[in-house]
Order: structure tokens, then C-alpha cells, then sequence
């Protein structure tokens, strides 16, 4: 059954992935209030000494001297303690991406925590800076001496803030650098990644099969190199209906994109038609979103990635850690089983006269399932926490499969186990313990439970 489900905005995903996926956005938007409030107070404060009144109860009292001595400590001691928050940051990055995995400093990035502080450190020293600039004694001008007060006083609320920003990065930057809150981020954004799947349906199931290329198929080259972010389906379906054709990428989201080379077969309702390969090339140029680097937001198996780098470097010689590899299957475990749960299926879109026109594949449930073991499978065959530990995951993934198709992956993913470690189990197991894990996952798939520790 073809989706049909409303036009994706490729625009919006960029922009979205833009704004999220680097550190940027969120301080500078505060910078630039900050700015605003700088420029706007001193304002307020003249208006208000102008009038023969008062400022605001408790704002500050000093003259243009101390007024000046406390702006410039309080920039001064803001940019110290910014360096040594970046300093830390990049830290946390290095130790991060060095023993765990590189794609997790897309994790840090996007930290709305870190985001906040920075953000507040170096709005408070901008905001220092500009009012420094109102300050104005009496031999400095005819008008005679200028004290912007109230704006003093937002300043020294902002340095407490600051003090406050300082604990909390610190304290947030201590539980982020555990591995257990590193796991349950990308568990998090991969787990909300899949749900977003259901927006992209308004009819329900998807297609599960994508429709055989004839022999008269052509291939359709793209003519930029990157990873796929988002498909703007509506653009290729308006082409392919003025060309009659009918077009099926080979690519999923987050698959690898190679410029000049093949991304999808073409073929026209007509075998004797020409196919305007040239006007499709055209609009695979406008309708493929790629990138340097994958996006979470297409869908879970970029978090499945990270989660398996995690297991893979664990379960490595340089840093022995089998306990963080078993933590990380069981965050795998749950988003596979997840995965069965919902229609991780290929989307066929039609145009206007219902007429199927575009098949976009998904990375759908075996191709999920195996991304999550193959890797750990082959790295870990040695480790033997690891190895009863993805039985239990094929046991916990099969109690959840709902369709035939998911069944048959699993059993084809515990032959592979069980072929790969019967003769030759892991050191301080038996054929026997083997035996016992295969039939816990067949006891799952047909709904009886048995414990693979049992």
C-alpha cells in the first residue's frame, strides 16, 4: 500500500539540523539580547535622572569610579571563567570521542546545557563591556557624570548568574562524562528519532516491499557527495509525473552518497518512452538533502551506530571494558525491540492520479537488527558476558517481533551465533550454554520465555 502521507519540508529538516547539530545558535541568540539590554538601560537609567527621580530600591549606589571597577571585574573574571569552561568542554569532547566513539560529539554539541552557560557567560561579559561604555565622570564631559545604576545592578545579576552557570556545567559536566548518561542520550535522541517515523504516515502501515526494476530501468546519478539527511519527496514526485516515470532510490537515510555515482533506478510507465535522465538528475540535485556528516533526526540508526561503537570499543584489547558493552546491548535491545513495534517500513509515493511514482527505502527492521549485532558479534566473539548477552538481546527483540519478516531475521541472526560459537564457544562456556541460549530465542519467538542466565 502506498503512503500518503503529507509533502516532508526538506527546508525545515535542514534548518532544524542546522540549529540543533552545532553549539552556536543558542549562545548567540542570548549574546544578542544581552546586546539589546546593554544598549536599552542606560537609556532607561538617564530617562529616569533626567526626571529628578530615583532609580529602582537597592540598585547600585557608587560613583562613575566604582561603577567602572566593577564592570571591568566583572568582564574580566567572565572571559576567565568562559576559557575554562570551553577548556573543559573540549576535554569532555576528546575523552569522549577517544573512548567511546567520535559520533558522540554530535551529543555534546547539541547540549542545551552547555548551549545555556556559555550562552549566559558571555552575554554577562558583552553585557559588562557595553555598559562599561556609558560610564561617564564629571571632568569627562560638560553634561557632567553619568552613573547608568540600574544597569550596574542587572550586571551584578547577571555575575551571580554567571557563579550559578559555573556550578551547574560543572555538575552537569561530571554526570555527562559517566558512560551510563552517554548511553541514555543516544538511547534518548534515537528512540525519539523512531518516533518521529509515525509523523511521516498519515494512513498507517507503509510499504513493505519496494517494487521490482525492470530490465529497461536506467540509473539516476547524483551530483554532490555526502550522507543522506532527507528526501524532498514532493519535488521528485512533480517531475516524475510530468515524465511518466517512475523512480526507486537505493538509498536510505544516513546511507553514504558518492557525487557522480548511481542513487536509484529510473524507468518510464512505457518501455518505448524516453526517460529524461537529465531533468531527474536535475531534481535529485534540489530534492536530496546530504551532508558532511548523519543527522539523527532521519531516523534511529545513527543512535544504533553510536551504541554499537560503544560495545565495539569496550570489547577492545586497549580498553577492556565488557560491563559498558553489556550496558550498551541492553540500550540496543530496547530500541531494536522498539523498532518491531512500529512500521519501520519503505515509503511509495503517488502522484495526484494515484499513480505510484517514487520509492524511498527505510531502514527497516532486519536491516536495524543487523546493524545492532553483526559488528559486536564479530569484536566481541571472545568475550563471553558479551556473547550471552546478544542471545538475550535476540530472545528480548523476538518476545517483541509482530510479523513473520521480523521472526525470520532474528532466526537468521541467532544461526549465525549459534554457527559461529557452537564448536567453538567463548572461553568459559560450553556447546552446552550454546544450546541453551538457541532455544531461549526460539522459546521468544513463539511467545514462552525462558531466561538465557537460567
Amino acid at each position: 500500500m502506498a503512503s500518503s502521507s503529507r509533502p516532508h519540508s526538506g527546508l525545515l529538516t535542514s534548518v532544524r539540523n542546522a540549529l540543533t547539530g552545532t553549539l552556536w545558535p543558542l549562545p548567540t541568540i542570548v549574546i544578542l539580547l544581552a546586546v539589546g539590554l546593554a544598549v536599552l538601560l542606560p537609556h532607561v537609567d538617564e530617562a529616569l535622572q533626567r526626571g529628578g527621580r530615583e532609580s529602582l530600591a537597592l540598585v547600585f549606589g557608587g560613583g562613575p569610579g566604582a561603577a567602572r571597577t566593577v564592570l571591568s571585574a566583572i568582564a574580566t573574571s567572565l572571559i576567565s571563567v568562559t576559557t575554562l569552561l570551553f577548556s573543559l568542554t573540549i576535554v569532555t569532547l576528546q575523552l569522549a570521542s577517544s573512548q567511546y566513539s567520535p559520533r558522540l560529539l554530535q551529543t555534546f554539541v547539541r547540549d542545551r546545557v552547555v548551549q545555556v552557560c556559555l550562552g549566559e557567560l558571555l552575554a554577562t561579559f558583552v553585557y559588562a563591556l557595553i555598559v562599561l561604555r556609558t560610564v561617564r565622570s564629571a571632568d569627562e564631559s560638560g553634561a557632567g557624570a553619568f552613573v547608568p545604576r540600574l544597569s550596574v545592578s542587572v550586571a551584578f545579576v547577571l555575575a551571580l548568574g554567571g557563579v550559578a552557570a559555573l556550578v551547574t556545567f560543572l555538575s552537569h559536566q561530571t554526570r555527562q562524562l559517566r558512560v551510563e548518561t552517554m548511553m541514555r542520550d543516544v538511547h534518548k535522541e534515537a528512540g525519539a528519532a523512531l518516533g518521529r517515523l509515525d509523523e511521516r504516515s498519515e494512513d498507517g502501515l507503509p510499504e513493505r516491499r519496494l517494487p521490482a526494476v525492470p530490465p529497461y530501468a536506467r540509473p539516476v546519478c547524483f551530483r554532490k557527495g555526502g550522507f543522506l539527511v532527507d528526501v524532498r519527496e514532493q519535488r521528485l514526485l512533480e517531475t516524475l509525473a510530468d515524465a511518466g516515470a517512475v523512480l526507486r532510490l537505493d538509498r536510505r537515510h544516513g546511507d553514504p552518497v558518492v557525487a557522480g555515482t548511481p542513487v536509484g533506478w529510473a524507468w518510464t510507465d512505457d518501455a518505448a518512452r524516453d526517460l529524461p535522465v537529465d531533468d531527474l538528475e536535475d531534481a535529485l540535485a534540489s530534492a536530496l538533502v546530504v551532508h558532511y556528516e548523519r543527522a539523527d533526526t532521519a531516523g534511529p540508526s545513527n543512535g544504533l551506530r553510536k551504541l554499537v561503537d560503544i560495545a565495539v570499543r569496550s570489547l577492545s584489547p586497549g580498553i577492556n571494558d565488557p560491563t559498558t558493552a553489556v550496558h550498551a546491548l541492553s540500550h540496543i535491545s530496547a530500541l531494536v525491540g522498539e523498532a518491531a513495534t512500529r512500521d519501520v517500513e519503505h515509503r511509495l509515493r503517488c502522484d495526484e492520479d494515484g499513480t505510484q511514482r517514487l520509492a524511498v527505502p527505510a531502514w527497516d527492521f532486519p536491516a536495524l537488527l543487523d546493524l545492532a549485532v553483526t559488528q559486536i558479534r564479530h569484536y566481541g566473539h571472545a568475550e563471553s558476558a558479551a556473547v550471552a548477552r546478544l542471545f538475550a538481546l535476540l530472545a528480548e527483540v523476538g518476545w517483541r517481533c509482530r510479523t513473520s519478516d521480523q521472526r525470520r531475521a532474528v532466526r537468521h541472526q541467532r544461526d549465525l551465533m549459534v554457527a559461529q560459537w557452537l564448536d567453538d564457544p567463548p572461553p568459559g562456556r560450553t556447546s552446552e550454554d550454546v544450546r541453551r541460549w538457541n532455544a531461549a530465542v526460539d522459546d521468544a519467538l513463539v511467545g514462552r520465555w525462558a531466561s538465557v542466565n537460567d
